[in-house]
């Protein structure tokens, strides 16, 4: 069974970095290039210059617009930090969302240890499940997915707050980290913000369409996986239907809007529809962002 998620793994890379890799777009490399970019100087703001790169909190001492100015540094890592949480539980079988997290992780995984030097993963609940150190080497790579693939959590918890804490704490250059979560959780914003000012962050939001509609059924029992514990809804309530839609929409309008903020990049995906195009779209935008950056 291991070797047929590998098998589908690697064909979903393959595919990846054929439609990244063009005479039009570039080198695949440029997607992990943010892994590998220190804080090297500051300089005043030119025309053209990413906006994402300004030092707001020195342009605001009245001297001019300053931007900040990066070199890349050799030893890159590539750090994946997966949400394992019973929230993760929902979908179809098969697909269910921590199914398709450990699949983007593994894909992930495979295309960076062949441009980073390194490669680490923090699989989280509310404690964390399974950490594997930054190393490389593709023998690494597939270890790294190996654990992805036999992981049980022990937790059914979620607290990505204290997650992003033990990433900070771990991580002490600056590194390209993947957080990828269902989000369900609070109170993990300022924990957010702080990572991402410290390392290049792609923030992976992963939902189920049932999150966010579900057929009208009259009074059905649903299971909170996290809580353990049936709750009877009127799914043919036209405000349950209003309130279950407008929770989703808030939490992720809230999400994108931190990421923007912080120069993070965001993707959300549908765990029922195909994965890889939301992926190549993502990492194509970072290819533009890095070539503007590094012309500037």
């Amino acid at each position: 069974m291991f070797q047929q998620f590998l098998s589908k793994l690697r064909k979903y890379e393959i595919r990846m970095r054929k439609a990244v890799t063009s005479e039009r777009h570039g080198n695949f490399h440029s997607v992990f290039k943010g892994s590998g970019l220190e804080f090297d100087d500051l300089r005043l703001y030119q025309y053209g210059d990413d906006v994402r790169a300004i030092d707001w909190n020195t342009s605001a001492k009245g001297h001019g617009t300053f931007v900040k100015i990066f070199k890349e540094d050799k030893e890159q890592t590539a750090f994946f930090m997966l949400d394992v949480s019973a929230s993760q539980q929902v979908g179809e079988v098969k697909k269910l969302k921590i199914d398709i997290a450990k699949e983007i992780c593994g894909v992930l995984t495979l295309s960076a240890i062949q441009e980073a030097s390194r490669v680490g993963l923090l699989c989280f609940s509310d404690k964390t499940e399974r950490y594997i150190r930054p190393s490389d080497g593709m023998k690494h790579g597939y270890s790294v997915v190996s654990e992805l693939y036999k992981l049980v959590p022990e937790s059914i918890q979620t607290n990505i707050a204290d997650a992003i804490l033990v990433a900070l704490n771990l991580l002490r250059r600056r590194s390209l980290v993947f957080l990828i979560s269902d989000f369900i959780d609070e109170n993990y914003s300022h924990n957010l913000k702080a990572l991402c000012r410290k390392h290049d962050v792609i923030v992976i939001h992963l939902y189920d369409a049932r999150e966010t509609s579900l057929p009208s059924l009259g009074i059905i029992p649903l299971f909170d996986a996290e809580k353990q514990r049936i709750v009877w809804v009127n799914t043919s309530s036209r405000q349950y239907q209003e309130n279950m839609a407008d929770r989703f929409k808030k939490r992720s309008a809230e999400l994108e809007k931190i990421c923007r903020q912080n120069r993070a990049d965001y993707i959300a995906i549908n765990t029922q529809e195909d994965y890889v195009p939301g992926l190549i779209h993502l990492f194509k935008i970072r290819q533009y962002s890095k070539s503007a950056q590094s012309s500037s």
